[in-house]
C-alpha cells in the first residue's frame, strides 16, 4: 500500500523518500528510480530511533508518514529528538487491542501507555477503517475527531479480463466444478483452520477446489489438518505469489476466515476482479468494505458451519459482478492518494 501511494505521489510531482530498516523485501522491484530509498541498517525497531533521528536531521522532510505500531511510536520519538522537522502523521492498519494480546503477548496497559505518550504529539493520525479508529481512541486517549479514517488503496486498476482455459487448468487443475480462493499469511489472525473445517463440511457433489495463497509459520499445522480430513486432492497451498491476480480472475468465490483485520485488502482485490466474497464479520474492516453484507456474505467469527452454508449459498447464486467491481473502485489508488494529500495539507498535484 505504501509503494502504491508513494508511486502516485511521485507522479503528481511530490518528492518522495522511502526509509526502511533493511533494504530487503519482495516489493523492492516496484519502487521506481525516482524514489530515493534510505536504509537504517538495523535489525530491531528499538535500534532504529537514533539512525532515524539522524535521517530526519539531515534530510528535513516536510511530511513524515509512519505506518503501523510500534514503528509509529518509534518515529515520534525520533522526530522529537530531531527537534520536530516538518509534520508527522501516523497510521495504523490493524485492530491493535486484539493483535497485541493474541500475537505479541504485550499487556494492554503497556500498549496504552506507549500510545498515550506518543500519539497525541503527532500532527495527525489516520486509521484504515472505522473499527480501527474506534480501537485507537480507546488505546491512545485521542478523541474521535482527531483520527481521520482513510481506507487502503487496494484497488490497483488491474484490467479485468477472462483467464484462458489453459491458464485456469494450470492454476487449479482439472475436474472441479467450483474454484474457491483465499489469500493471506499463514498465521493465527487469518484462522485458516476455520476455512479448512468449513470446506470439509461442503457437500461432495459441489466438487469444489480450495486454493489458499500465502506462506507462514502455520503451514505445517494446516497441512496436517488437510491430511487428517483426507482433502489433499481438493485443497492446495501453492505458496506466496507477488501477483495473485491470475488466481482472482479465475476464481468463482473468495473466502476470508480471519478472526480480526484492520481493513482487508484482499477483499477489495477480489471485488475488483468481480469475484463474490464470503468473509467473517471480524473487527475491523470487512463489514465496512462489504457495506454490512450488501456486496458479500458476512458470517460470525469462528463459525465453520455458518461459513460452509454461506459458501454453498454464494456458489449457487447469480452475482452482479459489475456492481462488485464498481464497489472496489471506491478504494482506488488515486482516490485514496487524494485523501492523504489533502490531510497532509499538500496540493493534489505540483
Amino acid at each position: 500500500m505504501a509503494v502504491y501511494l508513494a508511486n502516485d505521489w511521485t507522479l503528481r510531482g511530490q518528492k518522495v523518500e522511502l526509509v526502511l530498516m533493511k533494504n530487503e523485501g519482495e516489493f523492492l522491484p516496484l519502487i521506481p528510480p525516482s524514489i530515493d530509498v534510505f536504509t537504517l541498517n538495523v535489525e530491531r525497531l528499538r535500534s532504529s530511533i537514533w539512525p532515524l533521528r539522524q535521517y530526519l536531521v539531515r534530510n528535513q522532510p516536510d511530511v513524515i508518514w509512519a505506518s503501523m505500531w510500534p514503528l509509529t511510536s518509534v518515529a515520534v520519538v525520533a522526530w522529537l529528538l530531531a527537534w520536530r522537522p516538518g509534520k508527522i502523521f501516523l497510521t495504523d492498519h490493524i485492530h491493535l487491542s486484539i493483535s497485541c494480546s493474541r500475537e505479541l503477548g504485550l499487556p494492554l496497559l503497556a500498549l496504552k501507555s506507549i500510545m498515550k505518550m506518543t500519539y497525541p504529539l503527532a500532527t495527525g493520525v489516520t486509521a484504515v477503517s472505522k473499527g480501527v479508529a474506534a480501537d485507537m481512541t480507546k488505546l491512545s486517549g485521542l478523541s474521535e475527531d482527531r483520527i481521520r479514517v482513510i481506507y487502503n488503496p487496494a484497488a490497483v486498476g488491474i484490467p479485468v479480463k477472462p483467464v484462458s482455459t489453459d491458464v485456469s487448468k494450470d492454476l487449479w487443475g482439472k475436474g472441479f466444478n467450483h474454484r474457491i480462493l483465499s489469500v493471506g499469511s499463514f498465521k493465527l489472525q487469518k484462522n485458516h483452520s476455520l476455512l479448512i473445517s468449513a470446506f470439509a463440511k461442503l457437500p461432495v457433489e459441489l466438487n469444489a477446489k480450495l486454493t489458499i495463497l500465502g506462506e507462514g509459520g502455520l503451514r505445517s499445522s494446516m497441512e496436517r489438518q488437510i491430511a487428517e480430513l483426507g482433502l489433499g486432492n481438493k485443497i492446495s497451498l501453492p505458496g506466496f505469489f507477488k501477483d495473485p491476480y491470475p488466481w482472482f480472475l479465475s476464481a468463482d468465490l473468495f473466502v476470508l476466515s480471519s478472526d480480526w483485520e484492520g481493513f482487508g485488502n484482499v477483499i477489495v482485490e477480489a471485488l475488483e476482479c468481480g469475484v463474490p466474497v464470503v468473509c467473517t464479520d471480524c473487527p475491523s474492516g470487512p463489514s465496512e468494505i462489504l457495506e454490512a453484507g450488501r456486496y458479500g456474505i458476512l458470517v460470525p467469527v469462528g463459525d465453520a458451519d455458518a461459513m460452509a452454508i454461506a459458501i454453498k449459498e454464494s456458489l449457487s447464486q447469480e452475482h452482479d459482478r459489475k456492481a462488485l467491481m464498481n464497489r472496489a473502485r471506491e478504494f482506488s489508488i488515486v482516490r485514496i492518494s487524494d485523501s492523504y494529500l489533502d490531510y497532509f495539507g499538500l496540493p493534489l498535484s505540483v
